[in-house]
């Protein structure tokens, strides 16, 4: 039985482009990110590969890159589950802010620890801990089953909720996975064993 997990980071957002703190904030992609998801979604294509549920979060830039991807594949009737859980780590007050004034106003080693930390939250935020936090529970109870039945799952998601994700399937600890890049727009394709540890991995980056 095939037991496939893809994970995908969203295409290039409004605010990456413009190298500014997300998080929770709700920009949608620009025309790049759309392209980054179509092409995702030809890449799966390619492959063959076709889902019976998709998961994103609440903010618009994963949603419209699922959507993109699923519009790729002919599969516009794929349910979709939306969850906050799946959100972006808050950026709390750093929120909005070009990382580069960020780095005037805090120093570069205090927003170089906000943002590559496991366990330091920004002013007002989530640290990654948090995120995992989250994101780990939703993982067990509602992604992981769906997996292990069969269902080719799909999560569109955000660097953070799924460096929380490739935390346990890839083993990473609290020290290694902070510095865990996540490219926007590649499908990171798993396959299961029946023990839920991961078989294969393919990272689908033409």
């Amino acid at each position: 039985m095939d037991r496939i997990l893809v994970l995908l980071r969203h295409g290039e957002s409004e605010w990456n482009a413009k190298n500014l703190f997300t998080g929770w904030k709700n920009p949608d992609l620009t025309p790049k990110g759309v392209d980054e998801a179509r092409r995702a979604g030809r890449e799966l294509k390619r492959i063959d590969l076709r889902f019976n549920i998709g998961f994103t979060s609440l903010l618009l830039r994963a949603q419209h890159t699922l959507d993109l991807v699923f519009q790729e594949l002919g599969q516009r009737d794929v349910p979709i589950i939306r969850s906050r859980s799946l959100n972006e780590r808050h950026y709390g007050d750093l929120s909005g802010l070009n990382k580069d004034e960020a780095r005037q106003q805090w120093g570069e080693e205090q927003v170089r620890l906000w943002r590559r930390s496991y366990d330091v939250a920004p002013p007002g935020g989530e640290s990654l801990k948090d995120t995992v936090a989250r994101v780990l529970p939703f993982y067990c109870q509602e992604i992981l089953p769906r997996a292990m039945r069969g269902e080719r799952v799909l999560v569109a998601a955000h660097g953070n909720s799924l460096r929380a994700l490739a935390m346990v399937l890839d083993r990473l600890t609290p020290d290694s996975v902070p510095a865990l890049e996540i490219a926007t727009g590649v499908p990171i394709v798993y396959r299961l064993n029946s023990d839920s540890t991961v078989a294969a991995k393919d990272v689908l980056d033409r």
